[in-house]
C-alpha cells in the first residue's frame, strides 16, 4: 500500500493525550474541523469511512488507519453506506516532524530534520533518532490487539490510566514504525542499525573501516552504502558525529578540560578534536560550554 510518510524526529517521542471510539450511522460522515492542534489517528474497526484532508481523499475500509495532521483541513468526504466505527486517538510531539512522499524522500531530508530539531526541541545536545509513520495504515492483528487495549484501560483507577495508555501508544507507535522499516529496504536498515550499535558501543575506540568489516563481516563500500542510505553519512562520518554528540554532554554535565573531553571520546588530539566541533557545530567546544555554564 502505497502511502506518504510522516518523519519524526525523537526525543521527545510522540505523546498520547486522548482516545476515544466513534460511530456513524448510514449517511453520516466524519464532522468537518480546521487547525486542531493535535495529530489524530483514526482506525476503523467496523464498516467503512470517506475522509478527507485538505485536498486529499481516502476511503478506509475496517482494519485500515490514517493519521490525520494538526494543521490541516478534516472533512467527511462522503456519508457512510454502512453502520461504521473507528477508534481515534490524539497525539502531539514537541519535536520537528514533516510529511514526506515515501522514505527516499525521508531519508534525503532527514539531516535538516534533525538540525531544525535540534532548535525547538528541549536541548540540543541530545542523541537524536528518526521515527517513520505510513499516513495510511493497513493494521496488523497485533497493533488492532494493542488498539483494544486503550479501551480495557478505562477501567483502570485514574492515577494508573493515562501512565498505561502512554505506554500503549508507544508501543503501537513502534509497530508502526518497525513495519514501515521492514517493508523498506530491510537489509539496508538492518545493517544501518548494527553499524550505528557497534559504533555507540565502541566510539572511544579507533575505529576504522577494516575494523568494521572485520567486526560486521561486510565490504566497507557496502557498510557505506547502507549507513548513507539509512542515517545520510558514511560509518566514519557517523563516528565523527557521535564522538562530538557526546563531547557535547561532557563539556555541561563535566568540569573536565577540553583535552581530556576529547581523549575520553576517541579524539587522539585536541586540535583536531576542535576543529570538528567547530565545523559542525559553528563554535568551538569552549564556547559551547560557555553558553551553557559561564565563563568558569
Amino acid at each position: 500500500m502505497n502511502s506518504s510518510i510522516l518523519h519524526f524526529i525523537s526525543p521527545p517521542i510522540p505523546y498520547f493525550l486522548d482516545c476515544g471510539r466513534a460511530t456513524f450511522d448510514i449517511g453520516e460522515r466524519h464532522i468537518t474541523r480546521n487547525g486542531i492542534g493535535v495529530f489524530d489517528l483514526i482506525v476503523i474497526t467496523k464498516g467503512a469511512l470517506t475522509i478527507g484532508e485538505n485536498d486529499r481523499e481516502w476511503e478506509l475500509q475496517q482494519g485500515e488507519g490514517l493519521i490525520l495532521k494538526p494543521d490541516a483541513i478534516h472533512y467527511g468526504a462522503a456519508p457512510c453506506t454502512s453502520e461504521t466505527e473507528m477508534i481515534w486517538i490524539h497525539f502531539q510531539t514537541f519535536g520537528s516532524w514533516k510529511e514526506y512522499g515515501d522514505m527516499k524522500e525521508c531519508l534525503d531530508n532527514q539531516a535538516d530534520l534533525i538540525e531544525s530539531h535540534k532548535q525547538i526541541a528541549y536541548l540540543n545536545h541530545c542523541d537524536v533518532c528518526s521515527i517513520f509513520l505510513p499516513k495510511h495504515i493497513r493494521v496488523t492483528q497485533k497493533e488492532m490487539e494493542v488498539l483494544n487495549n486503550f479501551t480495557h484501560l478505562d477501567q483502570e483507577p485514574q492515577s494508573m490510566r493515562n501512565w498505561k495508555r502512554q505506554a500503549a501508544f508507544q508501543l503501537f507507535m513502534q509497530h508502526l514504525d518497525r513495519d514501515l522499516a521492514s517493508m523498506s529496504d530491510a537489509s539496508a536498515f538492518l545493517l544501518a542499525e548494527k553499524i550505528e550499535l557497534f559504533i555507540r558501543q565502541n566510539y572511544a575506540r579507533n575505529i576504522t573501516n577494516s575494523l568494521l568489516q572485520q567486526e560486521l563481516n561486510y565490504h566497507p563500500n557496502y557498510l557505506a552504502k547502507c549507513m548513507l542510505k539509512i542515517y545520510g553519512m558514511t560509518p566514519i562520518e557517523y563516528l565523527t558525529y557521535y564522538r562530538i554528540e557526546q563531547a557535547k554532554k561532557l563539556l555541561i554535565q563535566t568540569s573536565w578540560s577540553v583535552a581530556r573531553i576529547a581523549e575520553e571520546v576517541g579524539f587522539n588530539h585536541v586540535s583536531y578534536f576542535s576543529s570538528c566541533f567547530s565545523k559542525k557545530e559553528g563554535i568551538s567546544p569552549s564556547n559551547f560550554r560557555m553558553k551553557f555554564i559561564g565563563p568558569r
